[in-house]
């Protein structure tokens, strides 16, 4: 939701900072997204709206994803990730520490990387 909370164009960042890879919402995010904007009033059901909206778009594809028995999105996502793209301070904590890239935004205004990425 972090694109509609800040004045960042964050797809022109993501390929900026990750120009050879493909970029994947899983699908638990999608649901997670959707809960929020149904359940939510104001300003987080519209950056809910917001992140839905970009998320649904190119450049980025929709990965299912299933969850595995009494897991939450965030482990699904440290499970799957070879870089992950995140402002959620405890999710990049567990990120960096299962050795996972992580893509945050710094500053409010630009993409900063923790961790190696090929390029």
């Amino acid at each position: 939701m972090m694109a509609a909370q800040f004045p960042v164009d964050l797809i022109e960042e993501l390929e900026r900072t990750l120009p050879s890879y493909h970029l994947y919402v899983p699908s638990p995010v999608l649901y997670e997204l959707e809960k929020i904007k149904k359940r939510s009033k104001g300003k987080n059901r519209i950056e809910a709206s917001i992140a839905l909206k970009i998320a649904k778009s190119p450049p980025f594809k929709l990965r299912e994803v299933a969850l595995l028995k009494g897991e939450m999105v965030d482990d699904a996502l440290l499970r799957i990730s070879h870089v992950l793209c995140t402002n959620d301070r405890d999710l990049r904590i567990k990120a960096r520490k299962k050795g996972i890239s992580v893509v945050y935004l710094r500053q409010r205004r630009y993409l900063a990387v923790d961790g190696h990425i090929n390029i």
